[in-house]
């Protein structure tokens, strides 16, 4: 606290930005402490079992796309007239079909826009373009 004892009676016009750093950091900490409690469920304590095989094998279909042009359905060569005939089987035996996009930067848009067309027509409902990061 500063006293001054000369007898100007100047206003201050300085923001004391301490009360607000103050109250940030207050904030700051309840929602660190509030953010784990919230993501949390009911707590069970689940009986041991022997590990059985899932039943829920949805492994998504990855689709390749080369630089030439080369399509692939998980390691498999496919033609791209014929790319919405394969999608339309592996759908029809599978209807909950999820689909990996991996295109190589260099492949023309044009290919991957018929693939992505050819992907919604069949009626895929699950499709993630994978990229990397940069």
């Amino acid at each position: 606290m500063a006293i001054s004892t000369s007898q100007d009676d100047d206003v201050v016009s300085d923001i004391n930005i301490t009360p607000l750093v103050d109250v940030m950091l207050v904030l700051l900490i309840v929602f660190i402490v509030t953010a784990p409690l919230l993501t949390n469920s009911v707590k069970v304590n689940l009986p041991k079992a022997a590990p059985t095989q899932s039943t829920d094998q949805n492994k998504a279909l990855v689709i390749s796309v080369k630089p030439d042009g080369t399509i692939f359905l998980d390691k498999d060569p496919v033609k791209l007239e014929n790319f919405e005939q394969a999608i339309t089987q592996r759908k029809n035996a599978n209807s909950k079909l999820a689909l990996n996009l991996n295109a190589d930067e260099t492949v023309p848009y044009g290919t991957v826009a018929k693939l992505l067309a050819s992907i919604e027509r069949v009626g895929v409902e699950k499709l993630s373009v994978i990229t990397t990061p940069q």
